[in-house]
């Protein structure tokens, strides 16, 4: 299973959850404090919403997710073959979810894009308590970004 991921910065997070659970026929995955996402079929998306009063309709960052550790690894393989220079997170906690990802670097429009693999549910959004961010996607990739914990998965 790979499907496209998309994280939108939303003003409301509620009223989006409300929207977006009536556009896709779709209720969410997963909802927590500033976070909610939605694993839908068709099209095959995980739609990922991120409280972040005043920057609401913005992208946040892209990504594709991969079944297993082992499609991430070989789209690093085939991305680094390709010359595409990547930053590695390797067992990381990143919206409620522990996480193996790489982030591409280096995109033309500075726009952030991740491949990862979900390895287990968190109680935290990042770090290692549930209101710590610290390394949530931090920088969300970016060569040389201030880290911010609106900016992941």
């Amino acid at each position: 299973m790979s499907r496209i991921q998309l994280a939108l910065n939303v003003d409301d997070l509620q009223a989006s959850i409300t929207f977006y659970a009536t556009l896709f026929g779709s209720e969410p995955a997963k909802v927590r404090p500033g976070y909610a996402n939605f694993a839908i079929a068709e099209p095959p998306l995980k739609l990922v919403l991120i409280e972040n009063p005043g920057q609401g309709g913005s992208l946040n960052h892209l990504g594709v997710e991969v079944a297993d550790v082992d499609a991430v690894d070989a789209e690093q393989t085939r991305l680094a073959e390709g010359g595409l220079a990547m930053r590695q997170e390797r067992g990381t906690t990143c919206c409620y979810a522990k996480q193996d990802k790489f982030w591409v670097q280096g995109t033309p429009n500075r726009e952030r894009w991740e491949v990862y693999t979900v390895l287990a549910d968190s109680a935290a959004f990042g770090g290692t308590s549930p209101t710590e961010t610290s390394g949530c996607c931090a920088d969300g990739g970016a060569d040389d970004a201030v880290p911010t914990a609106s900016a992941c998965c």
